[in-house]
């Protein structure tokens, strides 16, 4: 591994309050994979540093994806303007049901491809044959936290198996992978399942990923079916025991608050605001969570209802759609959403010690993205830029674990054109949809 010095960048770094803040003629130092130091500009590089002129570029945490289904590139375009239930259960579920492992690999890697690009390091990812997509990760260079999503109609059996996956690639790809287990949902798992994948996740030392209160509908179903919310069962059956990532959360009732404050210091929420508005879901409670203490990552979910990976899209989509639904435009002021976006997401995934700000000793998974552009300018306020008028292109240079995986733009660990040949080639046969043949049935 090669040390690395970045010179002379602007750096998004915490000040004395932990605000995220701009600092100018910055110089970064990278040793192995951690941050050795961020110095003003001007002292003479040691020997042997690879040395990235960064003027005019804004070095900041790499940008982390906390919930998404990385492969569903694969089916992008093809589930639109639908509601929630047809979307399920006439496009998705029908949809999956052509995945095969190698179609998972090229999938992943090209999510991965456009992640990358984008300036995303790390991803949690919740989908199937996720060997493949381990295997992608390693490749590509970046850093996963990976759940191999699974419904009780497949029987207990399937637990073992994605219990089988945890310890396999649990720490792999030289500590960029974690794992966890990851059934579906409150909705999709009965009670003796969630509790069997509790003991599992004990056993093995991980947590848990699952979608729950996804939106209103489904809390109101499971209040009339069960008498309690799905937060509610996730506390009964044990999940929020140990460490919890919640999908979506846009049907939280102030009661679910309450009841997830109980068990912050480990429960996160992930939210994807661009599925939100396209599938008409409602919104995470945001502010409320936040101010119960419970922590909020950034999200794209799947491409299929996102369209994109893009995590920079979400961000701003989440500060004005909090604006927004507040009527007040001082919510979601920009150290906020920033905070969101970097400490927040890799507090979600139980990484906060280690990812998520710039300063030594954290790893060094950064990314430096270009200023210079018209939609920058004049350049007044780097962090407003940030948030309201960056775009995925602007991301230049990409470093993950102290490696450079791609640098001005170009990538360094992957075959972009291999990939997308590889992926035009199942095109066909992955578009095909038979109800008929879906792999499980929306019934919130």
């Amino acid at each position: 591994m090669t040390d690395t010095l970045i010179r002379n960048c602007y750096a998004l770094v915490p000040d004395e309050r932990g605000v995220p803040t701009v600092a100018s003629n910055q110089d970064i130092v990278i040793r192995g994979n951690r941050i050795a130091a961020i110095r003003p500009t001007g002292q003479a590089p040691e020997p042997g540093l690879d040395v990235i002129e960064a003027r005019h570029q804004l070095a900041m945490p790499g940008l982390i994806n906390t919930h998404s289904h990385v492969p569903m590139v694969l089916f992008r375009g093809l589930a639109e303007d639908v509601p929630i239930e047809r979307w399920f259960n006439e496009f998705i579920w029908p949809l999956e049901s052509n995945l095969t492992e190698e179609a998972v690999y090229w999938g992943m890697l090209l999510g991965l491809i456009e992640m990358i690009e984008g300036g995303v390091t790390t991803v949690a990812d919740h989908y199937f044959f996720m060997d493949q997509a381990a295997r992608a990760v390693d490749q590509a260079g970046t850093r996963a936290h990976l759940g191999w999503a699974v419904f009780a109609s497949r029987g207990m059996g399937v637990l073992d198996e994605t219990a089988a996956f945890v310890e396999r690639w649990k720490g792999g790809a030289g500590g960029r992978i974690t794992t966890c287990m990851a059934p579906h949902a409150p909705y999709t798992c009965d009670d003796g399942f969630l509790r069997a994948s509790v003991e599992h996740a004990r056993r093995l030392g991980v947590g848990i990923h699952i979608h729950a209160a996804e939106e209103m509908g489904q809390t109101t179903a499971s209040l009339e079916k069960r008498g309690m919310t799905p937060i509610k069962v996730l506390e009964d059956t044990g999940i929020l025991s140990v460490p919890t990532l919640i999908a979506h959360g846009c049907g939280l009732l102030p009661e679910d608050v309450e009841r997830l404050a109980r068990y912050r210091d480990h429960v996160g929420i992930a939210h994807a605001p661009k599925t939100y508005l396209k599938l008409a879901m409602g919104m995470t409670p945001i502010r409320a969570l936040r101010k119960a203490g419970i922590e909020v990552g950034l999200a794209t979910d799947g491409a299929v209802s996102n369209n994109t990976l893009d995590v920079l899209e979400s961000l701003r989509l989440m500060a004005m759609m909090q604006k927004h639904e507040a009527s007040d435009p001082e919510v979601m002021p920009i150290p906020e959403a920033l905070d969101i976006a970097t400490r927040g997401s890799a507090a979600v995934l139980g990484l906060s010690d280690r990812l998520g700000k710039l300063a030594p000793g954290y790893l060094a998974d950064l990314i430096l993205v270009d200023t210079r552009g018209a939609h920058w300018q004049p350049p007044h306020s780097l962090t407003a830029g940030l948030v309201y008028s960056a775009r995925a292109s602007d991301v230049q240079t990409v470093l993950v674990d102290g490696r450079v995986i791609m640098r001005d733009r170009r990538l360094l660990t992957l075959d972009k054109e291999r990939v997308l040949a590889e992926v035009s080639s199942h095109m066909e046969r992955l578009a095909r949809r038979v109800p008929e043949a879906r792999i499980q049935v929306y019934k919130p």
